[in-house]
């Protein structure tokens, strides 16, 4: 038995062994150099092995690295803090992984719809085309079937409209409804923005009705569209957004972030997570934040974001036959092919590129949120000799 037979077969792996990251470089078993595109899928936010980062856990990890929920520690009431300073948030929920923030925020819509409204009030409403995690309650959530194929029953309680169809969501709130879930931009869906009007008409909504607008935010937050959230650029303000990747910095963390009205339905007893809000992970995170909230860090994101799009879309401009739309925000960008182009990614990886392609067309780019422009030169130049080649 070799190592790569001892691992359960759940993914479908590129033929590399990784061991040394730095910056917006990694380097495999044999000493090739290849640029990040994918950031363990938008998660090393700084890059690898970040000075801050490394100094954070390190000396953490030299002072406490657990002791559970059942008592305070001083990393994690820092991030909360941190996290309330810089949303529109009272409390957080530490977990350590979006799949978990997200099971949080549907137990606590759920908590909520039955101590407010009653035990039918439990229904959530998501989006076609969504994907908010791979546990049971996250994978029904989730509006690609693909993804629960095999695992049927399903947990009941999930409804799902198509994106922008202001129409269609107003149908699917009733009376129990509990909680509206999106991802403001569709990330494992093709890198798919929603529309402000469909944002805003869920906020008139779960005004009316007096339940949540949760967003799920753990691809498209923490500074990836160039703001630290991703809501700020939306007009609409939720009273759940759901974090992790980039959080951590490299690190597993995960959070649900909520106003006061929405988190006193979760009181002790309610949830928990044994590893959540870990000491280390908590240190690492509140460093990643204090690096991004710091002077022009944000700036440069929307910068280098912009300047990817644009190079994207000129070189889409000259094979119009080929490449079908350009879209994204931020640092979250993606190209979809008119035809499925499923070698494209292993193509750049021969070139020393690491990036994502999703549904056999969309190839999704997600590099650190430090990238030079440099570095997104040399990949437009990679990527164009790759789509002159496709037949």
């Amino acid at each position: 038995m070799t190592g790569q037979t001892a691992i359960a077969n759940t993914y479908s792996r590129f033929p590399v062994t990784l061991v040394k990251g730095g910056g917006c470089r990694l380097w495999d078993d044999r000493g090739r150099e290849y640029i990040d595109f994918a950031a363990g899928i938008a998660v090393s936010s700084l890059g690898h092995c970040h000075p801050r980062v490394i100094e954070a856990a390190r000396s953490q990890l030299e002072t406490l690295i657990h002791v559970s929920n059942l008592y305070w520690t001083r990393p994690q009431m820092e991030l909360a803090e941190c996290l309330v300073r810089h949303s529109f948030a009272d409390r957080v929920f530490f977990c350590n992984s979006g799949a978990e923030a997200v099971e949080a925020a549907v137990k606590l819509a759920r908590r909520r719809g039955h101590d407010l409204y009653g035990s039918n009030c439990y229904e959530v409403v998501c989006l076609e085309g969504s994907f908010h995690g791979r546990t049971l309650a996250t994978v029904t959530a989730t509006g690609q079937s693909v993804y629960q194929r095999g695992f049927e029953p399903l947990p009941a309680g999930f409804l799902h409209v198509p994106m922008d169809n202001v129409g269609a969501l107003r149908l699917a709130v009733g009376p129990r409804t509990a909680a509206i879930l999106i991802e403001p931009i569709q990330g494992e869906g093709g890198v798919r923005p929603v529309s402000q009007e469909f944002l805003m008409e869920a906020r008139r909504l779960c005004d009316e009705r007096g339940i949540l607008l949760m967003f799920d935010e753990v691809q498209v937050g923490v500074g990836r569209t160039g703001t630290l959230f991703a809501y700020e650029q939306t007009g609409v303000t939720p009273d759940v957004v759901c974090l992790a990747k980039a959080l951590g910095g490299g690190l597993p963390i995960g959070a649900m972030l909520a106003r006061d009205e929405a988190m006193v339905h979760l009181p002790p007893g309610s949830h928990a997570s044994t590893f959540g809000g870990n000491p280390v992970s908590c240190a690492a995170a509140k460093a990643v934040l204090e690096v991004m909230t710091g002077p022009g860090f944000l700036d440069k994101v929307k910068d280098t974001g912009a300047y990817l799009q644009e190079g994207l879309r000129s070189l889409a401009t000259s094979y119009r036959d080929k490449i079908a739309d350009v879209r994204g925000v931020g640092l979250i960008q993606a190209v979809e092919f008119a035809h499925p182009v499923p070698d494209l990614a292993t193509g750049l990886l021969e070139d020393g590129f690491l990036t994502i392609l999703s549904h056999a067309r969309v190839l999704r780019l997600v590099p650190p949120l430090i990238i030079e422009k440099e570095e997104i030169d040399l990949l437009l130049e990679a990527l164009k000799k790759r789509v002159a080649a496709l037949k």
